[in-house]
């Protein structure tokens, strides 16, 4: 427990912090490839990072428990209340960082944030850690970035009241899951309306009157490659609105091998795939606060959106537990006001890109409360939608469909009747939740033609799948007349163990590594991919999965 020093607050400021109280889950382990940046970065002046202003973002407790009967099919906005935080706590969180020196910038109970400014020194004292100035050149575009080590702590008037603290540490959080195709390859791919076709999507849906949201962290696109890209399929170019979290905007890099290639694609399946429906594109910083800030103001903005897709991730033991949990509990949010959300399961197989020898899953798609998908390797006939093979995506040497059993969210009540195979007899009952729910095409060699700065060419990965399970939900949101909130409830009812579910195709052959698909739900594509009209007429009741 802190006694009351200064704590590393800049020495002009003078103030004198209270007893602080260990921060539960904030520990944080130093990050991949850290260094102390160069003296020259350290020095440009006295105290440098000790005064540089930086801003976060700090998460209150509910008032009360959310149900899982809230979850499905969403609640009125004004409901919402009932679960955010209470005026009381809000109040004494600003109160007392106010008190500290510290400015609030923003304060809202319903989505359970405060945006907190200050020093670095000040702000790092008020949370008990040390920042220091690192480099890292391969993960963080700007060479240096905010680094720290170990847990937090808070005022211990805010003991139990404050649940995360988010934003100190600025490394780079998560990673893109797309992949290109080499050009030798690009002979077997799809345009997203043909993926349609093959998916069975619902006639007389184009997901009109709904908002679809995208997350990106990092990229940006240009008009005229969407103008020139939906002009080729024939398509209207969908209203697309670019939209700035914590200072972060759309800034096209023309490097169609990074994060424009993600943000391109997303934008592309979705706006080919439900051209009717409106395209807002959040884009914040790629740290863990600028995630949850994004997924925060996306689930609450105006609109509502039906759907938010997420093509970002990153493996599960490389987030603190807080960010786990508050991204989980916006994710919480989304669904009690009836947005879904897609994930991206991840494109390193199962070990999913770590060095340890173990299996891990990618997170956010291992959140309950995410729709994380998968991906296949697909040959199929564009023009009848006849599919000649679909297997696990897994080529073998650097790629493959992510999937396997969450070490840190328990095994959902949807989901207590799955069988995981891993190479066992008989499959095992997963202990954690199972990872991917859905799947659809993601192999790079058998991917999606597509257009990033003034460049034609094939992009896979669950990165596609995302955004193609988005644009999917936005049409049976439009046939519904409303949104579907958390699907999985809807989705696993009626998955009987070793059996194809009611709306999907099942996939049964290859593995990601250590887990094998099999009949019924797998750890490789989870219940299989989709047959929209059939999916259809499980959330609308209409006999054709079309509007009614």
């Amino acid at each position: 427990m802190n006694t009351g020093m200064d704590n590393g607050a800049s020495a002009n400021q003078h103030v004198k912090l209270p007893d602080l109280v260990p921060l539960p889950g904030s520990e944080r382990e130093p990050a991949r490839n850290f260094v102390l940046a160069p003296p020259a970065a350290r020095e440009l002046r006295p105290g440098a990072l000790q005064e540089e202003p930086l801003e976060v973002s700090v998460f209150v407790r509910r008032k009360s428990a959310v149900p899982d009967s809230a979850l499905a099919g969403g609640i009125a906005s004004e409901g919402l209340a009932e679960y955010g935080a209470s005026n009381e706590d809000m109040d004494l969180v600003k109160e007392t960082l106010e008190g500290l020196g510290a400015t609030v910038t923003e304060a809202d109970a319903a989505k359970r944030r405060l945006r907190v400014r200050g020093p670095a020194g000040l702000m790092g004292g008020i949370f008990g850690t040390t920042l220091e100035l690192a480099a890292d050149t391969g993960t963080n575009s700007s060479g240096t970035y905010r680094h720290r080590t170990g847990g937090l702590s808070v005022p211990a008037a805010l003991e139990g009241v404050v649940t995360a603290v988010l934003g100190l540490d600025d490394r780079a959080q998560a990673r893109t899951q797309f992949h290109i195709s080499p050009a030798a390859s690009a002979s077997i791919s799809y345009t997203p309306p043909q993926l349609g076709v093959i998916y069975e999507f619902p006639e007389g849906t184009d997901g009109s009157g709904q908002t679809v949201a995208i997350i990106e962290l990092g990229g940006g696109f240009d008009q005229g490659d969407l103008d020139a890209y939906f002009a080729g399929l024939g398509i209207t170019s969908p209203t697309v609105t670019a939209v700035s979290v914590d200072g972060a905007v759309n800034v096209p890099g023309q490097d169609p091998q990074g994060a424009d290639g993600e943000v391109l694609l997303d934008i592309q399946v979705v706006g080919a795939l439900a051209p009717g429906a409106a395209i807002k594109v959040y884009f914040a910083p790629n740290t863990d606060a600028g995630f949850a800030d994004a997924i925060v103001q996306a689930t609450h903005d105006t609109p509502t959106p039906a759907v938010i897709s997420v093509s970002w991730g990153q493996s599960e033991d490389e987030w603190t537990e807080q960010a786990r949990q508050t991204m989980d509990s916006a994710f919480v949010d989304a669904a009690l006001l009836g947005v879904s959300v897609t994930v991206a399961a991840g494109d390193n197989g199962s070990a999913d890109a770590t060095a340890d020898g173990r299996n891990h899953t990618d997170f956010p798609a291992s959140s309950p409360h995410a729709l994380a998908c998968g991906g296949t390797r697909l040959l199929a006939n564009p023009a009848t939608g006849q599919v000649s093979a679909e297997t696990v995506w897994n080529d073998a040497t650097n790629s493959a469909t992510g999937g396997g059993v969450s070490d840190t969210f328990p095994l959902p009540t949807w989901q207590q009747h799955v069988r995981v195979s891993a190479g066992t007899k008989p499959p095992k009952v997963p202990t954690g939740r199972g990872v991917p729910d859905v799947a659809a095409v993601a192999d790079p060699q058998t991917g999606y033609q597509v257009r990033v700065d003034g460049q034609d060419m094939v992009i896979g990965g669950t990165s596609a799948v995302a955004p193609l399970w988005a644009a999917l939900i936005a049409r049976l949101s439009q046939s519904a007349g409303h949104g579907l909130g958390l699907l999985h409830p809807v989705l696993y009812a009626n998955a009987a163990t070793g059996q194809a579910a009611p709306g999907f195709r099942d996939i049964t052959v290859g593995n990601n590594g250590s887990y094998n698909a099999t009949p019924g739900w797998d750890a490789c594509t989870g219940l299989g991919v989709p047959k929209g009209r059939e999916l259809g007429k499980l959330f609308t009741g209409n006999q054709d999965g079309g509007k009614a």
